[in-house]
This record gives C-alpha cells, structure tokens and sequence, in this order.
C-alpha cells in the first residue's frame, strides 16, 4: 500500500486522511487577510493551507492577458489585470511560509509554471500540488517531478487516458504521488461528482496514494470519500462565502470546515477493523437484551432434558440458545424451578 511521508507525517492507509485547506486566491490579493485564512484554517483543523502560484506573463499570450473581464468578480479590467491583481509577491508567499510554520500548518501552494515551481521549490514546500489545469502539461509535470517531491494530482477535467499519461509522467522520475479524484466546476453538482472513481484509481494506481479535491456545496461528500478510502481531503477555504471573488461561493467558511473535519475524524474512528467481534461495550447490553435458554416447567434432579422442557427468555445469563439442540438429552444435575435461566452448572 502506498504512503508518502514528509515533515514527520505520513499519509496513506493506516494514517490520518490529510486535509488541505485550498485558500487559493480567496486572500484578494492581501497578505494580511491571507494570515487570517491561515490561523482560521489551522483553528478550524487543517493539517495544510494551499496557494495558487503564477508568473501570469508565462502562463498567459498577450492575447490572453488583454482579454476584457468585466463580470461582479473581476478584480480587473482584463483578465491579465484581474490574475495579477490576485497574485502575492515572492516576499509574500515567503512571509506566508513562515506564518504556516508558526501557526502549525503545512504550506503548500500549486505553481502553474516552471518558474513557479522552482520558486515553491527554493521556498521550501514539502509537496507539490499540481491543479488539474495543468493535468495535461506534461512538460510541467515532468519538470516538476525531477525535483524528488511527493506531488499531488488532481484530476479535474480529465479523462482516464489523461489520468494515466500524468501518472505515467510522474512515475518516470519516481518522485511519490497522489491522484486526487476531483471535478472542475464551482460548485459541483452532485451528479458530477463521481466518487467511485476513488475506487478506479486504487485499482489503478496501487502505488499511489488516493485522495479527493472537492467544490461541491456542503459538507457531507469529503466524510463520505474517507469511507471509500481517500486519505487527501482537499476543499476551498473562506472567511466569508459572500466576499467578491470567484471561488468563495464554492468555499467553505471555518465553521462549515471545522464541522467536516470533526465528520472525517468520525468517519476515521468508525471505520475500525475488518473482524467482527462483540465489543467490550456491548457485554452489559447483551445481558441485558439476549435470550438464554429457560424452563417452562419444574425439572427435577436426574430428569432427562427434553425440548418441550425449555424455551428462551432474556435476560442473556445462561446458555446460549445456539446450544440448545446440545442441551436436548441432558440431565438435570439440581432441581430446576420453572421459568429459570438454566446454567451449565445445572446439568450434566
């Protein structure tokens, strides 16, 4: 089974599902409401918060960048203007470093460009998590998998021959990975969701670990994804669902997050082990609410035991009924009263 360990944790079965809070751009371009979503994010649970990283003139053509983006989100006249309005400086993102360390929480963030990466990289991060954008960039994939660190997959916006090919372009550099399943609209509908491919992508991927990167409304689908055996959780993190910006409506604020939290650890503990076995809680119950085996009439000493002599009754202190054919022919070692537990003792 596959694991990836670093900054002394591990993660893959057997460990705690690693939840990552996506603050994304949803910090407005502001470093300080960025310090905010960190300690928020750590109070509310988070064992990681998650930044985008773009050098937005390699990511975009001249075309691309002078693109009008006149809607109530943009933060900007172009859409070069809205992404650079939106992106922290490098001393930012090193002041963010340090914050995360502070408070607790691992800091990651997703680069979109090799420079990007490279800067994450020199940064200190101790993964990479690759947006599903970039699934498809093969020659990002590979520059970033020659740096040795675990890296992150999501798949949103892919096919599975798509899935594959990343897959395959990671495991050529050996550098140990995750494929997290994920659907790249905001928010999902349920429909779109698809949480069986968690099971496609164990079958698949043995050797990776699988997780779940979220944009649905709600809470419930992340504890559900556990159950079926994600050990990543990754949602959006806001202050404040109604904040201008894109992805704050599909986010969720630090009550809503702290309450999936507590749901996935709930899910964790209730999973257990695979036997079946009464639990140690369960005995003064079962004294209680299970049957024995019981008379329905007076049986004297030396009496042959016959069926139509006992019957089963609570409270559950004697013999199991399982052993009642066992008991048939028997003999009654005491006198027996009617209507009493019958114990091994009683008989020989």
């Amino acid at each position: 089974m596959a694991h990836i360990t670093f900054n002394q944790r591990t993660i893959g079965p057997g460990h705690p599902t690693y939840i990552i809070a996506e603050i994304g751009i949803n910090h407005q371009g502001d470093v300080t409401l960025a310090k905010k979503l960190i300690e928020a994010a750590k109070e509310s649970g988070a064992d990681a918060v998650k930044f985008q990283k773009r050098s937005i003139s390699r990511i975009l053509t001249k075309e691309g960048l002078d693109m009008p983006y006149d809607n109530r989100n943009s933060f900007g006249a172009t859409y070069g203007e809205h992404k650079k309005a939106l992106e922290l400086s490098e001393e930012n993102y090193a002041e963010l470093f340090t914050h995360a360390q502070n408070a607790g929480v691992d800091f990651c963030a997703s680069g979109w460009d090799e420079e990007s990466i490279d800067f994450l990289n020199n940064l200190g991060v101790f993964f990479f998590k690759m947006a599903s954008a970039d699934l498809t960039n093969i020659p990002l994939l590979d520059h970033t998998a020659r740096l040795s660190k675990p890296m992150f997959l999501s798949t949103g916006m892919a096919n599975m021959d798509q899935v594959y090919q990343a897959v395959e372009t990671v495991k050529q550099h050996q550098a140990p990975l995750a494929v997290l399943q994920c659907t790249s609209t905001y928010p999902t509908d349920f429909e779109e969701i698809h949480l069986n491919v968690l099971s496609t992508f164990q079958d698949a991927f043995p050797h990776a670990v699988i997780g779940y990167s979220g944009h649905e409304l709600g809470i419930a689908i992340p504890a559900v994804a556990v159950a079926l055996g994600a050990k990543i959780i990754e949602r959006h993190f806001t202050l404040d669902r109604t904040m201008k910006g894109g992805d704050h409506a599909a986010s969720l604020e630090p009550q809503g997050f702290a309450k999936m939290v507590r749901d996935i650890r709930h899910v964790e503990s209730a999973m257990g082990f695979p036997e079946k076995n009464i639990q140690s809680s369960e005995e003064p119950v079962f004294k209680k609410l299970a049957k024995s085996i019981v008379s329905t009439q007076s049986i004297p000493s030396g009496t042959i035991i016959s069926r139509e002599m006992l019957t089963t009754k609570g409270p559950g202190t004697g013999i199991s009924p399982t052993q009642m054919d066992e008991i048939v022919g028997k003999t009654a070692k005491n006198n027996i009263s009617i209507d009493v537990v019958i114990q091994e003792t009683d008989l020989y």
